[in-house]
């Protein structure tokens, strides 16, 4: 029923922006609470996001969205916005992501390049004051969520002392390699699902969260998809291509880079997992959990080259693929 009033509440209002709103149709829903429809309209097709009590990410949007069109980043312009109601009327930038055309066949250079390129406009354009820092805490907040949901909740394991200290000690090394990093613009979910084949190419969604942080953060969700992986050769042939580019731009780069994209990638890994087990037990969303095994392949081989994770490497090794 609160669902039925809400999409009651999105209709009127959409009316009372002087919309037709009877071709309104879901169009799909995310990892957060926000859902999406897209609307016909004589201009053409328009997304509607209704993201109810998120007048703050609907801020967080509208000052990101100025920033990446300023940047030269292919973004929705946004018609009609209300943050306090939580809803939002914009363009829409096509039916087909990234992740679709990767398995549809599509080849994959040309996507990838466009990507990289709008990635390194978005990091060339930093502003560091104008978005929060991706600062320490905020990383072991994310990190914190692996014992608690993954391990705690999903496998339903109770880690001894002992693997608590390995845990903060690897923490504490995973955070002072990201924070050490040159610190620029980060989108913080660059992913296939989020790249929208589109002309310019790509489209970019999903930004509201954007902060100040690690340079090779947005590198790592590119390249190391939650839904699709590549190939070692490829990956580092892009990252390559990534390097060079942003060497053009100005753009400072940590050394040695793979051992930083590692590292990154590892925090990344470790707080996406828990993110999906809180998606499958608390929002009842399982099916995020089917893609568990390549975030473990991920973090086997981004640890492996380093000795002070180890133990972290360890830990990881010892933990049932499912709950016992």
């Amino acid at each position: 029923m609160k669902a039925d009033l809400r999409e009651r509440f999105v209709t009127q209002w959409l009316i009372e922006q002087g919309f037709d709103a009877a071709s309104l149709a879901p169009l799909g829903a995310d990892a957060s609470t926000r859902r999406y429809f897209r609307l016909h309209t004589a201009a053409g097709p328009r997304v509607v996001m209704d993201a109810p009590d998120q007048m703050a990410e609907c801020e967080a949007y509208l000052r990101v969205q100025a920033w990446m069109d300023q940047a030269g980043v292919h973004v929705p312009a946004v018609e009609r916005a209300d943050p306090q109601a939580g809803v939002m009327v914009i363009e829409d930038l096509g039916h087909t992501d990234y992740l679709t055309a990767f398995r549809g066949g599509e080849r994959i250079e040309p996507l990838i390049d466009d990507a990289l390129a709008a990635l390194v406009r978005w990091q060339a354009a930093t502003s560091p004051a104008a978005l929060p820092p991706y600062d320490a805490a905020r990383l072991q907040v994310e990190l914190d969520l692996f014992p608690t949901w993954y391990v705690g909740r999903h496998l339903g394991l109770a880690p001894d002392p002992r693997w608590w200290a390995e845990w903060r000690t690897a923490c504490d090394g995973l955070i002072t390699a990201s924070i050490n990093q040159p610190q620029v613009w980060v989108h913080r979910d660059f992913m296939a699902r989020n790249l929208l084949v589109s002309q310019p190419n790509p489209g970019v969604i999903d930004f509201q969260d954007a902060l100040t942080g690690p340079v090779t953060y947005d590198v790592v969700s590119l390249l190391r998809d939650a839904f699709f992986d590549f190939p070692p050769a490829t990956e580092r042939d892009f990252i390559e291509r990534y390097a060079a580019a942003a060497g053009e731009a100005g753009i400072q780069l940590p050394e040695p880079l793979h051992q930083a994209i590692d590292l990154m990638g590892a925090q990344r890994h470790l707080k996406v997992l828990g993110i999906f087990a809180r998606l499958a037990y608390r929002d009842g969303k399982a099916d995020y959990l089917t893609d568990a095994p390549r975030f473990l392949g991920y973090l086997d081989r981004e640890l492996a080259p380093y000795p002070a994770f180890a133990g972290l490497r360890t830990l990881l090794g010892e933990l049932p693929l499912e709950m016992g």
